[in-house]
């Protein structure tokens, strides 16, 4: 190192100099006593003499990061290395980059997140503590920490997988943290049951054999895929149907699935056969990233009788219908009671 005379300035800027976990500055095997802030300079004013050696010594330490707002979930960094773990390699088809138009865009299939390894411990902080050294480099195995839907996880830097599912955030609890997890789940699972109870009849737009299976009917009507979830819409005037089986049923609803942050003018009339259920606006409606499960209560004239209706969607001009998700025919509640 060329070092300017009689001063030297040494930049602390990437320095996590409140951990206590570095030995700022050796100048000939001496250590030197310094106060050092962050985002700012170490200061060392001597003479300076030919042959004098500085170390500066940076051992890199296992620590985790709490992501931002939602402190369950934390990274595990080694020093400044962000380390993850891979998770499986099948079922690519859709994450890996091409030079296609979209290639870069992953729409792959998507696993789901209750089945995601959790790590349990009732102290979070020491859980890097539990890490142990592999034989490559930077590179540790995780056999001594707890978790839930386990896989053979090996932590490694993340710059280095590639070609594979990978984890880089971690759900962690402590045990009481995970029992409530546990119920919240159990909570979810009993209203979907309950729902499916309730469910006579279901469609999932935009996907070939249900749309066939409901005797499909449209026009200027186009399909795709949002969220790992199959879509259909109509333009400008253009229209969808489906029929449904009732089960000679009344005090029904219907249940439609919308995507919270749609753009373009989506005003559009929901019929039931020939009668207009309602008409609906989802024009900057939400405006967010999630979907919206919207209830419609039917009348029971509309019907009353009938082995099945035909739910249609109806684009006005120069707008669009839908996109809709999902299409359930349930029973009302005070039809369940």
């Amino acid at each position: 190192m060329q070092l300017k005379p009689d001063i030297c300035f040494v930049s602390v800027d990437g320095m996590n100099v409140n951990t206590g976990l570095y030995r700022i500055l050796d100048i000939n095997g001496k250590e030197i006593p310094l106060a050092p802030q962050p985002s700012s300079y170490l200061v060392v004013e001597r003479t300076w003499k030919k042959g004098d050696i500085v170390e500066i010594s940076l051992p890199m330490h296992n620590t985790i990061e709490h992501l931002p707002n939602v402190p369950e979930y934390i990274a595990i960094m080694h020093g400044p290395i962000l380390l993850g773990a891979k998770t499986g390699a099948e079922e690519l088809k859709g994450l890996i980059a091409d030079d296609s138009r979209w290639g870069h865009i992953a729409s792959g299939k998507k696993l789901p997140i209750d089945k995601a390894p959790i790590i349990i411990d009732d102290n979070i902080s020491a859980v890097v503590n539990k890490l142990t050294p592999a034989s490559q480099p930077l590179t540790f195995t995780a056999s001594q920490i707890k978790m839930i839907n386990p896989v053979n996880v090996v932590f490694e830097p993340f710059f280095k997988i590639h070609d594979a599912r990978y984890m880089i955030y971690w759900m962690a609890l402590s045990n009481k943290q995970y029992r409530s997890y546990l119920d919240s789940v159990t909570i979810l699972e009993k209203e979907k049951l309950e729902l499916q109870k309730r469910t006579i009849d279901f469609v999932a737009p935009g996907e070939q054999q249900p749309e066939a299976d409901h005797f499909i009917q449209s026009q200027n009507s186009t399909t795709g895929n949002q969220e790992n979830e199959f879509w259909r819409d109509a333009r400008d005037g253009g229209y969808f149907s489906y029929s449904l089986n009732t089960g000679r049923q009344t005090g029904l609803e219907l249940i439609l699935r919308y995507w919270g942050n749609e753009w373009g003018s989506r005003a559009f009339d929901i019929y039931i056969d020939d009668k207009k259920l309602v008409s609906e606006d989802n024009t900057g409606r939400w405006h967010q990233s999630k979907f919206y499960d919207i209830h419609y209560s039917i009348p029971d004239d509309m019907v009353n009788g009938k082995d099945h209706v035909r739910i249609k969607f109806q684009a006005s001009p120069k707008n669009t219908a839908g996109a809709v998700y999902y299409i359930r025919l349930i029973k009302g509640e005070k039809s369940v009671e």
